[in-house]
């Protein structure tokens, strides 16, 4: 059985909001989108590989192969619009079937999982300050600060098909796992540490969980759209 809780806010300075989300505990399918792009591209965007990943997971494909999919159809789209600005999304998408799961990320929106009381960041940002981190010339302790921390690496419907890493992780969803999919609007705003202790709670419900997280990250600075999920398994 699967308990979830979902909810997004344009946050305190933004005039739109570009993120999207899907949520189907039957399909076992939740995934955050964080578009980017001027002249509501980024919405367009979110919104077209949020649909295209629904549609093939529904006929069957699996969750890597959905992505690579979505990608490629918003890069044809986006390469066949006569326009200045850019049009990508990143995705964070996570499918329960039985008892396991799968994730696949691309860009820079996150996926966590709370397993025997702790909280671990599942998948690996494509980021310019991951790369440093990775590295080894970026102290972990500065990434979440460091001027260039918005800068991608990847993004669908910017990388080239042939060049797009999709990030991807599989594993036991164990009877009380927590996953935690949300868009860098709400990391920007909590520290891991903030998170653990709201999606650690188990005197609230998935949906209350949730609402306290975007409660929390518009207390601080709320500066992009956040877009938070809460699937936990039972």
């Amino acid at each position: 059985m699967i308990e979830f809780g979902h909810g997004t806010h344009v946050g305190l300075r933004r005039a739109r909001n570009e993120d999207t989300y899907y949520a189907d505990p039957a399909l076992g399918l939740f995934l955050v989108a964080d578009g980017m792009g001027g002249h509501q591209h980024g919405e367009v965007a979110s919104a077209l590989v949020r649909d295209a990943i629904v549609e093939q997971v529904a006929r069957g494909r699996g969750l890597v192969e959905a992505v690579r999919g979505a990608g490629e159809r918003l890069f044809r789209h986006s390469s066949a619009t006569a326009d200045q600005f850019p049009m990508g999304t990143t995705v964070a998408a996570l499918r329960l079937g039985g008892d396991r799961y799968e994730v696949a990320w691309v860009g820079d929106s996150r996926i966590y999982l709370w397993q025997g009381g702790a909280l671990r960041q599942v998948s690996h940002d494509h980021s310019l300050v991951q790369e440093l981190v990775a590295a080894g010339q970026l102290d972990p302790a500065l990434a979440d600060r460091h001027p260039q921390r918005n800068v991608l690496t990847q993004a669908l419907g910017v990388t080239a098909t042939e060049q797009l890493h999709i990030g991807m992780a599989r594993g036991p969803a164990e009877p009380g796992s927590r996953f935690m999919l949300c868009s860098d609007g709400l990391t920007e705003s909590l520290s891991d540490a903030a998170i653990a202790r709201i999606v650690g709670r188990t005197d609230l419900a998935a949906q209350e969980c949730v609402d306290h997280l975007l409660l929390a990250a518009l207390d601080g600075s709320a500066d992009d759209n956040i877009t938070v999920i809460l699937a936990r398994v039972s």
